[in-house]
């Protein structure tokens, strides 16, 4: 837990906060360098669905050097859903173990952090918000519920499948 976003990297840009955020019960709590995600995005896949227990799951792109954990590492709880297994293995996803609060997934070179854990400033939070409104929704052939929205929707990842249409034409899938 030697590198970023667990702990400061020194080789690069001095790290300064723009936004804070944390869990629900306040244990683990981290920084974010970056003003705007690199992408954002509402995935549909049925691993996001099952973990979040929700339709969709809303996550901002962000290069591993722009988050900073401040408190709580040692209550990080991790899922590695590709050897089905409790290990920090990339990817993986990220938890508090305290209180169960799903943080982010962690790739081998980006993670994928969850915008409503996000402290946004105080009379800015709307400005602050649209910063972080997503881009597209992925893996949206396997939603739950249609959203309409006017944004792309692909069938697996963005720019890497196609375009799926916004409405199921037969409304008993």
């Amino acid at each position: 837990m030697d590198r970023p976003p667990y702990s400061f990297d020194p080789s690069h840009q001095p790290f300064k906060p723009i936004y804070t955020g944390s869990c629900s019960c306040g244990q683990v709590q981290f920084q974010i360098s970056r003003e705007r995600p690199l992408d954002t995005k509402f995935c549909h896949c049925r691993t996001c669905q099952k973990l979040h227990g929700a339709p969709f799951q809303w996550a901002a792109i962000f290069e591993k050097s722009d988050v900073l954990f401040t408190k709580g590492t040692d209550s990080l709880a991790f899922w590695s859903s590709d050897r089905n297994s409790q290990e920090h293995s990339l990817p993986c996803k990220v938890s508090c173990n305290n209180c169960r609060s799903p943080i982010m997934d962690e790739g081998r070179n980006m993670l994928l952090l969850f915008p409503t854990l996000i402290d946004f400033p105080k009379g800015q939070e709307e400005e602050a918000r649209r910063k972080f409104y997503p881009s597209s929704h992925i893996f949206y052939s396997s939603r739950s519920i249609d959203v309409q929205d006017g944004l792309p929707k692909y069938d697996k990842h963005k720019g890497q499948s196609a375009l799926v249409p916004e409405m199921r034409t037969d409304k008993s899938q």
